[in-house]
């Protein structure tokens, strides 16, 4: 049976081609596990779920990747605010690894109630750190980056089709140099490494690296952890809508400015589950 989905990059639906004949790789970004996932985040990981069993309905083996995210996912997707996991276990008089257990495992009890196929791995951002810094040291070395007081940025507007996901208008580069250390060269820049702030007291998640002790950025690890059990370049890329403007922008940018290579080859978003007209 020929397979057509639509694809988010193209805006059409596509004939599935697969890049190797029976194995088709699918990465779905996870939850952040600071608290218990809401129904909208789970109709994301049904629709993954759909998305897979059609696809072995059609007799493909499907390697299915969900990321868990531990770390680095801050209150604002700017790159500001506290980190989540830090947040709750303050909240909670918890350490950020006892936060993510539990609500790990509260995940996987509702994907069990919702019969959901368990992917083949739930890697964690804490622990594929090295990868992380691996990639980031690459966009480095092709002149891609930049360190200000509070991290070190990838610049967006030495990204070759930044934004094509999202089909963002072109970057409207700020006038000048930094105003002060720290801010960002361009808006749509985004944080790769944040160091740790002694204002903010004593992270409990933090990890050396060539720029000096910190965290990975919310994005990294997503492309990070793709590419190590899919590939540098796979089939099927799927989230929620929400993450087309920045997440997956900057995902796409990051990992094929790493690499040179074409990232994935079909992005598809579930949309938000709402109710009378309002997001749940």
């Amino acid at each position: 049976m020929v397979l057509k989905f639509y694809n988010t990059l193209t805006r059409k639906k596509e004939t599935f081609k697969p890049i190797n004949k029976d194995v088709v790789g699918i990465y779905s970004c996870g939850p952040t596990v600071y608290w218990y996932q809401h129904i909208g985040n789970m109709r994301t990981y049904v629709f993954s779920d759909i998305l897979k069993r059609t696809l072995i309905f059609n007799g493909y083996s499907v390697r299915h990747i969900i990321n868990v995210t531990d770390v680095g996912h801050l209150t604002s997707d700017a790159d500001e605010g506290e980190d989540k996991m830090e947040k709750a276990a303050k909240k909670e008089g918890k350490s950020a690894g006892e936060i993510a257990e539990f609500y790990f495992n509260a995940l996987k009890n509702d994907l069990e109630k919702l019969n959901i196929i368990f992917p083949e791995k739930f890697p964690r951002a804490s622990e594929h750190i090295k990868e992380q810094i691996e990639i980031i040291k690459k966009l480095e070395k092709k002149g891609l980056t930049y360190e200000t007081e509070d991290g070190i940025y990838f610049n967006a507007a030495k990204s070759k089709n930044y934004g094509k996901l999202a089909r963002l208008k072109k970057i409207n580069i700020l006038a000048g140099k930094r105003i002060s250390l720290g801010e960002k060269i361009n808006p749509t820049d985004f944080a790769l490494w944040k160091f740790s702030s002694s204002s903010d007291g004593k992270r409990q998640q933090e990890w050396n690296s060539p720029w000096g002790v910190g965290f990975p950025g919310w994005h990294i690890e997503c492309s990070a952890m793709s590419m190590k059990y899919l590939g540098e370049h796979f089939d099927i890329h799927t989230g929620g809508m929400d993450h087309i403007p920045i997440h997956h922008t900057n995902e796409i940018a990051q990992s094929e400015n790493a690499t040179g290579k074409k990232f994935v080859n079909y992005w598809m978003h579930g949309a938000f589950l709402t109710h009378e007209g309002e997001k749940i």
